[in-house]
């Protein structure tokens, strides 16, 4: 039996308390605890990106981090990027308008790869996306859908319509 650990973060703006074995992977507790759904779980293993949120504005795989880890720390999930639930954000709205999306499984972890990446880098080049999303996998799209609707986003960032 382990100690329990007694975590408290902050997630999309909200503080939480729970007590936690030490060994409850951050997306777990964002799914189970948190009732987070947003945040997929694919591999496992940190290779596909899926669950990919952000901790304390970088991307993270949730899969790979141990709730206890999170102590003190600002999380924003998929569901932030849509705070009200209705109104898309500019790179969600990207991803409609450029058909960026299949399955949708990979697409949440896109997504916050792809919101902090903007925030870094604000008018990137092809290149520059393409290596950023080397780290997520979609099996259902080649890619360029996704690229382009980064591009869109990152544009129309720059011109004024805010995230």
């Amino acid at each position: 039996m382990f100690e329990l650990f007694t975590v408290e973060t902050t997630v999309n703006g909200e503080t939480y308390r729970r007590v936690v074995e030490p060994r409850t992977l951050l997306c777990d507790f964002i799914r189970q605890e948190l009732e987070l759904t947003g945040t997929h779980v694919g591999c496992e293993h940190g290779v596909c990106g899926a669950c990919t949120v952000l901790v304390d504005g970088k991307p993270v795989r949730s899969c790979l981090m141990f709730t206890p880890q999170a102590h003190q720390k600002n999380i924003e999930t998929v569901e932030n990027l849509s705070p009200d639930g209705h109104q898309l954000s500019v790179l969600q709205e990207a991803f409609q308008d450029k058909h960026a999306l299949q399955c949708g499984f990979c697409t949440p972890g896109i997504l916050m790869t792809m919101k902090a990446f903007l925030e870094e880098v604000p008018d990137p080049s092809e290149e520059q996306i393409r290596k950023q999303l080397s780290g997520n996998l979609c099996r259902c799209t080649g890619y360029e859908n996704i690229v382009e609707a980064v591009a869109l986003a990152a544009t129309r960032l720059r011109d004024g319509k805010q995230d």
